[in-house]
């Protein structure tokens, strides 16, 4: 088949390479330089795994700014664009998706289109074409490729034959037997993204909280969460303190359904968002409870072995601590500018640790190792997860 990606993120990239395996796919995306890297072999995005698959070789893979080149002849279509959440309209921005709607009918009117982009719930039930279907996304940062691979499941939101056609290219392209694939209606796909995201959002708040409390008595966080965690029911996922949950998907999805929740009655939702909010308070507080005269921020990235700064909790802390009045400096080998909204990036590490009181930050790394004495983090358990 001919299938056709729109948008070279986390979730186009990854689909583009999983499909590729076994089908011509055209990735279609505005950004001529991302293009060029795709068809040079290189991954636009931090992953690993999408790194080697694209220098194998072996993936019938292109990259084109051309609309009529990508959407001519193809079968399906996906939609891998950003929606960000609007906090006026309180409901995603969804132009970008429309906008491909329309595109890929105007060039291709026998392709089924295919949203992987986040959407409101009751979105595809709202629209006036036919040919639309949901299949909401479950990927980490950093490990794209590998989610899609090994996916805890398959989702669909529609029963209908082209569904099942479009879940047996994913299962295809995977390498896990035995894959789980749920078919439901559109606005049931459409929640489930939302609600997934949210219940994990609340385990990482809950975490946090448990954590904000240990430290305020003075008691061990790792001992705390590793005893709870014995308990089979609890596990040991999402249970590494962090500055606040963060990156493309929480933030946006957690706002959304608490939107959405308006009319009723419901406490736990809107709580996952207040508690992140105060997570970072929190953390603020900390840092700046001796008066440090220069605060060294180590990474803007959400996490280890992502290149993703969008709507990292450190950015709100950092404009806390700014709107204190206390100094702040960086340190992100990934940013080429030497400021960062108006704040000094310096990637020289012994540079920045020399100049700062007190390094913060939200994972550790081996950069950072031999000034331990200075830094600040709530990474118990030097994970992601």
């Amino acid at each position: 088949m001919k299938i056709t990606v729109v948008g070279s993120g986390y979730v186009g990239t990854s689909n583009a390479v999983l499909l590729s395996k076994d089908n011509e796919v055209v990735l279609l995306d505005v950004v001529q330089e991302k293009v060029q890297m795709i068809n040079d072999r290189i991954s636009p995005i931090e992953d690993a795994m999408i790194t080697k698959r694209l220098e194998s070789g072996t993936l019938n893979l292109r990259a084109t700014t051309d609309k009529v080149d990508a959407y001519a002849g193809a079968d399906y279509v996906i939609i891998a664009v950003p929606t960000d959440y609007n906090p006026e309209t309180k409901h995603f921005n969804t132009s970008l998706v429309e906008r491909v709607i329309r595109d890929a009918n105007e060039y291709n009117k026998d392709c089924t289109i295919v949203i992987k982009s986040t959407i409101p719930v009751g979105f595809v039930a709202s629209l006036e074409e036919n040919n639309v279907i949901f299949s909401p996304e479950f990927l980490r940062e950093g490990t794209a490729l590998q989610d899609n691979l090994y996916p805890d499941r398959i989702i669909v939101g529609e029963k209908s034959e082209r569904a099942e056609i479009f879940a047996n290219l994913l299962v295809q392209g995977a390498e896990k037997e035995d894959i789980d694939v749920l078919f439901t209606d559109p606005t049931e796909a459409e929640a489930v993204k939302l609600f997934a995201n949210s219940y994990l959002a609340m385990r990482v708040s809950y975490f946090n909280e448990l954590d904000s409390y240990a430290e305020i008595n003075g008691l061990n966080t790792g001992d705390i969460i590793k005893g709870a965690g014995l308990d089979h029911r609890i596990g040991t996922q999402y249970n590494n303190p962090s500055f606040g949950y963060g990156g493309y998907c929480f933030p946006k999805d957690t706002k959304q359904l608490m939107a959405n929740f308006e009319g009723v009655p419901s406490c736990m939702i809107q709580a996952i968002v207040q508690s992140n909010e105060t997570r970072k308070n929190f953390i603020t507080d900390r840092i700046l409870r001796n008066s440090p005269s220069t605060v060294g921020i180590f990474r803007l990235t959400m996490k280890s072995g992502s290149d993703n700064f969008r709507s990292a909790a450190i950015q709100d802390i950092i404009q806390n601590i700014v709107n204190r009045g206390v100094n702040v400096i960086i340190y992100e080998p990934t940013f080429k500018d030497t400021n960062f909204d108006g704040i000094p990036v310096i990637n020289n590490i012994d540079e920045f640790a020399e100049m700062s009181s007190i390094i913060v930050a939200n994972r550790i790394e081996d950069e950072i190792a031999k000034y331990s004495d200075k830094v600040y983090t709530r990474d118990i358990f030097h994970t992601d997860s």
